[in-house]
């Protein structure tokens, strides 16, 4: 297996750490998520420009063809930048979906204006009181009416068509396009802690169209590891950012006149994050390849997300700690990265969830031999 960026991966990660970093610094970022919308249009045009936002999907659709590894370099430099776009939420989740359930008509159509970026869709499938991995689905579907409450829409503030789950009358699981000004769909927006927008929306006989036949379950799931991955990575690239702005400081801040670099004490901490982050990096390597070829094993999700959100909050806290008051401020960057590692531990299964995944697999695990 090759573990480094082929020439052309590494392009696309120069290209696109170019335009995010060229725009956020802390304050910018600051200054962009209190506006209404809570991210920038110039640097959503800048991404469909150069083909992001239609990185995943297949060239027939009007996308690049780009598999799981370079997602994970993209969402590793949004990550690594703070970058408050929606790439995942408007984009990547639904136009997956889409893709795997359409017909041609409307992939087609969809998937074009996801990738040109006029389109937003958002995923509608969580509801009140239901926990990951969210298979109590009872928003129902009756002749194409959807009734029923979804929450933890991501950025659902803003989707102009929403992909919805519903379940139908003979207990399988559909997948719907609702149109967010439909009669019958009322959305509340609301902000979260790392600075990021949500909704929910309420459904009355809101009418949608149903995409493809079947029981939609095994899509969704497909879907869902993909999208662990993809958090996975961001994660990876926020936690790298953390320890690079951690090692910084404590090479330049001074305390009984010398660098704080010079006490063993914090060095020996500071090689612990490095070891973290490496483990989570390794993880999230290991995950990327398995989608690579094909297998979407939720397993080997909880075993990369259970090891990232253990990396993600050991990385985290030491960061704030040896920053020190500083860590706590919201001038400084550092607080920022560990809010949105925190949302991402706690986004599709937090750590005591996939531990609960894989201890309750442990059974069917094959018995290792020596003979």
């Amino acid at each position: 297996m090759e573990f480094d960026l082929s020439e052309e991966q590494v392009m696309l990660r120069d290209t696109v750490r170019d335009v995010l970093t060229s725009t956020y610094d802390v304050e910018t970022l600051r200054s962009v998520t209190d506006t209404d919308l809570g991210w920038s249009r110039d640097v959503w045009n800048s991404l469909a420009e150069i083909g992001i936002l239609g990185l995943v999907f297949s060239e027939d659709d009007g996308g690049m063809g780009a598999g799981p590894e370079e997602l994970s370099v993209v969402m590793g430099e949004l990550g690594a930048s703070l970058a408050p776009e929606p790439l995942l939420g408007s984009v990547i989740v639904p136009g997956m979906l889409v893709a795997r359930t359409a017909d041609d008509a409307t992939r087609a159509d969809v998937i074009g204006g996801l990738s040109s970026g006029e389109r937003l869709l958002a995923f509608a499938h969580t509801e009140p009181g239901d926990r990951w991995p969210h298979t109590a689905v009872t928003t129902t579907a009756v002749d194409g009416n959807l009734t029923g409450t979804k929450t933890l829409v991501d950025h659902g503030d803003v989707a102009d068509t929403f992909v919805v789950s519903a379940r139908e009358s003979d207990g399988t699981i559909g997948l719907y396009l609702v149109a967010a000004d439909a009669d019958g769909l009322a959305r509340t927006a609301y902000r979260t802690h790392d600075r990021r927008r949500g909704a929910q929306i309420e459904l009355t006989g809101a009418a949608g169209t149903r995409l493809g036949s079947g029981d939609a379950s095994q899509v969704i799931s497909d879907v869902e590891v993909a999208t662990q991955s993809a958090l996975c990575a961001e994660a990876v690239g926020a936690m790298t950012r953390a320890l690079q702005l951690t090692v910084e400081y404590l090479k330049t801040r001074k305390q009984f006149g010398v660098p704080l670099a010079t006490f063993q004490a914090l060095t020996h901490r500071a090689a612990d994050m490095y070891v973290s982050n490496e483990l989570a990096q390794s993880m999230s390597t290991y995950f990327t390849a398995a989608l690579a070829d094909g297998d979407y094993d939720p397993i080997i999700a909880s075993r990369a997300k259970l090891q990232i959100c253990r990396s993600g909050r050991h990385v985290g806290q030491e960061a704030i700690q040896m920053h020190g008051g500083i860590g706590m401020t919201a001038e400084y960057p550092v607080g920022h990265y560990v809010s949105r590692l925190t949302a991402i531990s706690h986004t599709l299964g937090d750590a005591d969830s996939h531990l609960a995944r894989l201890s309750g697999s442990v059974s069917e695990w094959d018995m290792v031999t020596v003979g």
